[in-house]
């Protein structure tokens, strides 16, 4: 069994803050962190623990396929030494004229809870082109293709090319900006649809079971939509038997919201992991149950570092 993430890869800088400055004020950083990022290069991270530490029987291979700088960059080194060789990524796209690697600096701010992001990324998208070279090895043998809602017209031929030339592939698709056109295209051409509050919102929808409900009429393809609604938990519609199901999100004695950078990538990961190595063994509430408790945990603690004890729950 192999799983292929397909989105861009980035590195962190997180400043903790009291508040947001205004314009031309001078603030002090109470806290700097500084990781791997990017939605796919999270679930993986967080994947590979629970696929490592799993009782399934089942092995599952994990691929990562992201556009980086040059193969000997400092930044690519780092990444290559995050992941293998529980992660392969012999199927990354190097960008050898280039050394920087995508950016993005977090603002966290301690008053409201919230945080602001600025991105920096120079290096060339990846091409259709590029991609069919890549399903080409990796499609014999791969059962699953994850992709980030990212350059939609291009994820959108890629989807296409696999669904002509490996009719019996599982994709899955990550719907996440509000702003971004063409995610509802991808969505419509997906097996299993990750909807996230803010783009659920931007399109109108008052909650999570509207959301999916009214996607099922035009994801049509689809067998499993999902849609994550911050404290309030999330929902999954399984299309086949019409089985709508809420989950609260997960909570503890102790719980206390400490990092929320990561939570919805990370409940990708929980429901891939649910899918791919427990199938029938779990029922659609168990799994959705399950990803709650991943991207809650998450939730609670800096980083992504032994989410693998939401197994033992």
């Amino acid at each position: 069994m192999s799983l292929v993430a397909i989105g861009a890869c980035y590195l962190d800088t997180i400043l903790t803050i009291p508040h947001y400055p205004g314009e031309d004020e001078k603030l002090r950083a109470s806290n700097i962190s500084r990781r791997r990022g990017g939605n796919c290069p999270n679930t993986l991270e967080v994947l590979q623990q629970l696929a490592a530490h799993g009782s399934s029987s089942a092995p599952i291979s994990l691929n990562l396929v992201a556009v980086l700088p040059a193969r000997s960059s400092v930044a690519s080194r780092q990444v290559q030494a995050a992941f293998e060789p529980h992660v392969r990524m012999d199927h990354c796209i190097y960008r050898e004229e280039l050394t920087e690697p995508a950016s993005s600096y977090i603002f966290k701010s301690q008053a409201s809870g919230s945080r602001t992001i600025v991105n920096y990324n120079e290096l060339p998208e990846m091409t259709v082109v590029e991609f069919v070279e890549i399903a080409g090895r990796l499609g014999p043998t791969a059962s699953w293709f994850h992709f980030e809602g990212r350059i939609p017209e291009v994820t959108l031929s890629c989807i296409r090319y696999l669904r002509k030339h490996f009719p019996s592939m599982r994709i899955s698709v990550e719907v996440e900006k509000p702003g971004r056109p063409g995610l509802q295209e991808l969505a419509e051409e997906a097996d299993v649809v990750f909807y996230s509050k803010s783009w659920a919102q931007g399109n109108g929808y008052q909650s999570a079971e509207q959301c999916v409900q009214e996607q099922s009429s035009l994801a049509k393809k689809a067998s499993l939509l999902c849609c994550t609604w911050g404290e309030y938990g999330a929902v999954a519609l399984s299309t086949a038997v019409k089985e709508l199901i809420h989950q609260p999100a997960y909570t503890a004695a102790d719980f206390k919201v400490v990092d929320t950078i990561g939570a919805g990538d990370s409940f990708n990961a929980g429901m891939l992991y649910a899918l791919l190595c427990r199938g029938n063994e779990w029922s659609l509430p168990q799994k959705l149950s399950f990803a709650n408790r991943v991207a809650g945990m998450k939730v609670s603690q800096e980083g992504f570092a032994g989410l693998h004890r939401a197994l033992e729950s």
